[in-house]
């Protein structure tokens, strides 16, 4: 049985079906990236699997649970964390306050209790802002904000994560930097869903890719068979390859 299964999933806007039918599964310690054309749907799956959408047919499980109409917070607290495409630090607290808002008790209470700063600077140090923790998000560069997203996830102690763009604007050191980090996360036990448009880092990073067109699944496979699929070339890329 998948860690995280999608099942079915359809979802509407109106007269507009954004998501249609779509049905994969996520193993545990599995990477499995997701991609597609702007506006395939992609973003809108992650979605629903946060409850930021209420789901208009189809279900998800996560361990074997079904958790389509739970809310947000309780979709967290199952264990499943997303990183957002927009990067959304609190610009008055430190990377390691910000870090910190994600381990507080979910109370009205403010800056009590929560992760001790080993466990903070654990977060950190797992994507490489251990050395960071004292400085403003406003000071970080683009990919360590991007990292500092990362990092806040993290301190909800997921067992899946879903990461929306990660790669978005950085480098190709900095890509790579990233992978290594996110492919270390999965050693330690972490599953994880990755979108984004850099194909060349993500087809390196993960297991299996399943191809959304339109809202709905045009193809799944490993890596080297997408990069191959002739009708994800001409969906994705317009026949130029991947």
């Amino acid at each position: 049985m998948s860690l995280l299964e999608i099942d079915g999933l359809t979802k509407r806007f109106g007269g507009l079906t954004a998501v249609d039918d779509v049905s994969f599964g996520v193993d545990r310690g599995e990477i499995v990236g997701l991609i597609g054309p702007n506006g395939s749907g992609k973003s809108t799956v992650f979605n629903c699997i946060m409850s930021v959408y209420d789901v208009t047919d189809g279900a998800i499980r996560f361990d074997g649970e079904e958790i389509t109409d739970v809310s947000t917070h309780e979709v967290v607290n199952r264990g499943v964390a997303r990183v957002s495409q927009e990067s959304n630090p609190i610009e008055r607290y430190s990377v390691a306050g910000n870090i910190k808002l994600f381990t507080l008790p979910n109370t009205v209470r403010s800056f009590y209790g929560g992760a001790d700063e080993q466990e903070i600077y654990g977060y950190a140090d797992r994507v490489g802002l251990g050395d960071k923790l004292e400085e403003q998000p406003d000071e970080l560069p683009h990919a360590d904000v991007r990292r500092l997203e990362i990092a806040k996830a993290l301190a909800t102690e997921p067992e899946v994560l879903l990461l929306d763009e990660p790669f978005a604007g950085m480098n190709q050191a900095e890509i790579s930097t990233l992978a290594e980090q996110i492919e270390a996360m999965r050693e330690e036990g972490m599953t994880m869903v990755v979108v984004d448009h850099n194909m060349s880092g993500l087809m390196s990073l993960v297991d299996r890719t399943v191809v959304l067109h339109n809202g709905s699944k045009l193809a799944a496979g490993l890596p080297e068979e997408i990069v191959e699929d002739e009708s994800v070339q001409e969906a994705y890329l317009a026949g130029e390859g991947i």
